[in-house]
């Protein structure tokens, strides 16, 4: 099965945001269908904040997990590392000249929380919408619109942006932390393209099932489980070097099956 058609309304894969090759690895082990990086947890890794990670050591790392890994791999790939156009549609080519399946393209100008003018916003879609129909192989384009999780727009003007990158060529639609799953339903009922829904905040509350039910076609995880292995290292850290306690190291998982997961044959190219 293509990536594009793992996109199916009513029901979503796990689209599982990696941030290494063990992480990667160990996902596909345990079923993950398909991997995306996270532009935060890729951060995180590197000691630099989400939106400042560059271009190129994106794609660096990008193509470290689409060599490591058999399934489809998408690239979050911020705002396309310029606000112009032709950058964005550009970033399009060297993706796929990696071996990523689609990437995520977001609407606000980094390294602020500012979302781009709507019709700017637009006509950075329908260029990456151009670079990518124009490759020699498929490559699944999705267009974000951010403004709910940053606070630069509301629901009305994220559903506005949502048909306007639809009719410019996005191929799915993403709205991250859009408030509700009554929300979240309006986006869906918004467009015919596949929308992705974030497991992350309140959403963690609704399992596949609910997402499924609203017509969500992907559910993908953000930095959400990087930031709970993150969770894992202060607890452990707080505790031994406040009281000298090692056991919330306890319940790790012995590196007999760790090795298991990354020696897995589902790994193997």
């Amino acid at each position: 099965m293509t990536f594009r058609d793992m996109h199916k309304k009513g029901d979503p894969f796990i689209l599982a945001n990696a941030w290494d090759i063990g992480s990667a690895k160990m996902l596909v082990a345990l079923g993950a269908k398909a991997i995306a990086t996270s532009s935060a947890a890729h951060g995180f890794t590197l000691g630099l904040p989400d939106g400042t990670v560059t271009r190129d050591l994106a794609l660096s790392h990008a193509e470290t997990l689409v060599a490591a890994v058999n399934v489809p791999v998408q690239g979050d790939f911020e705002n396309g590392w310029g606000d112009d156009p032709d950058t964005v549609a550009e970033t399009v080519r060297l993706a796929a000249e990696i071996g990523l399946a689609g990437i995520c393209i977001e609407d606000t100008v980094l390294p602020g929380q500012a979302p781009y003018d709507r019709a700017l916003a637009v006509e950075r879609i329908c260029a990456a919408a151009a670079a990518a129909r124009a490759l020699p192989r498929d490559f699944f384009l999705v267009a974000r619109a951010d403004g709910c999780l940053t606070d630069g727009y509301d629901l009305s003007e994220a559903l506005a942006r949502v048909r306007g990158y639809d009719k410019a060529g996005a191929d799915g639609v993403y709205v991250p932390a859009p408030g509700t799953l009554a929300d979240l339903a309006a986006v869906v009922a918004a467009t015919d393209k596949p929308v992705n829904a974030l497991a992350a905040g309140p959403f963690l509350s609704h399992n596949r099932a609910d997402f499924a039910a609203i017509g969500v076609a992907r559910i993908s995880l953000g930095s959400s489980l990087a930031r709970a292995t993150h969770r894992v290292i202060r607890d452990a850290g707080k505790a031994m070097f406040g009281a000298g306690d090692f056991s919330p190291m306890a319940n790790g998982l012995s590196a007999a099956e760790v090795d298991g997961y990354l020696k897995d044959k589902t790994n193997e190219p």
